[in-house]
């Protein structure tokens, strides 16, 4: 087995960066989602409420993000120079965050069609993972919950050939918003994975990815009109166990240690779960 894809999304919710490799920090891949867009109360933003982010291009540069989308100007996101900061609200837990320049917060909003603040999660924000399944105080940023996203390139194939028996759509790997993509022909592996190594790090696979109604959304144009993964899903992956309910694809990993990776790197199952995940049988 080994790496096949990286992919950074420096701005929640909006199109991620493919990468040759990355350095993984105890946040996970450094500048993953160190940024976000919130309401003016501070509640967040993401293709959930407003598929239109998934037409919004991010760069990083120096600190600096770099936001396009279409033929438009490009918008500079920098924190605020005065320092304003704003409690915001991701999925329930309060975190404090810089506030960008009123500039880029006035350009953004008039691209989006609704007032918007972008919020950077820098060097005095703080939050951690559910303790309950990554353990003690393991900081993560803007993610919805857990540090990195690993899926498999046998489990999509295995997804997509049931969507291609019932007469549906197939879909890319895009849908799902992985961090690490694994080549593992055998669908589903990761379902036994305790922990994996690559490039000498120790990543426990902790929790498995209850999906949403993104995973139905184009991840170039937003449109909701296309292929759809949630059928197959449904007859797949439907879970059984009530801790993580719905239908499942990819595991949340949290990394034990620090360095690089990269595209090629070999993958290792370092420990294996004996129950694998508990489903509904069809």
């Amino acid at each position: 087995m080994h790496v096949r894809e990286l992919t950074l999304y420096p701005l929640k919710s909006a199109r991620g960066v493919s990468l040759q490799s990355s350095e993984i920090d105890s946040f996970g891949l450094v500048g993953d989602r160190r940024a976000m867009i919130v309401d003016p109360n501070g509640q967040a933003i993401t293709q959930r409420e407003m598929p239109l982010l998934a037409r919004l291009d991010v760069e990083m540069s120096q600190g600096t993000f770099h936001l396009g989308m279409d033929d438009k100007p490009a918008i500079s996101v920098r924190p605020n120079a005065a320092g304003a900061r704003l409690d915001v609200d991701i999925w329930k837990t309060i975190v404090n965050a810089a506030v960008a320049e009123d500039e880029s917060n006035h350009a953004l909003s008039e691209w989006l069609g609704r007032e918007i603040k972008i919020v950077i999660f820098d060097e005095h924000s703080q939050r951690t993972a559910e303790e309950d399944w990554a353990g003690d105080a393991t900081p993560v940023s803007f993610s919805d919950g857990f540090q990195i996203l690993v899926t498999t390139t046998g489990s999509l194939s295995a997804l997509n050939a049931d969507l291609a028996a019932h007469g549906e759509a197939q879909v890319g790997m895009d849908r799902f918003r992985p961090n690490i993509v694994i080549d593992c022909d055998e669908p589903w592996q990761e379902d036994r994975w305790a922990a994996i190594s690559i490039g000498g790090i120790r990543f426990d696979l902790v929790k498995p990815c209850a999906r949403c109604i993104m995973t139905t959304q184009d991840q170039k144009t937003g449109s909701r009109d296309g292929a759809n993964p949630m059928p197959a899903m449904g007859r797949l992956r439907m879970s059984a166990d009530r801790r993580v309910p719905g239908p499942l694809f990819g595991w949340n990993a949290v990394p034990r240690g620090s360095g690089s990776i990269a595209i090629g790197d070999a993958v290792e199952c370092m420990e294996e779960r004996r129950e694998g995940w508990a489903f509904k049988q069809r």
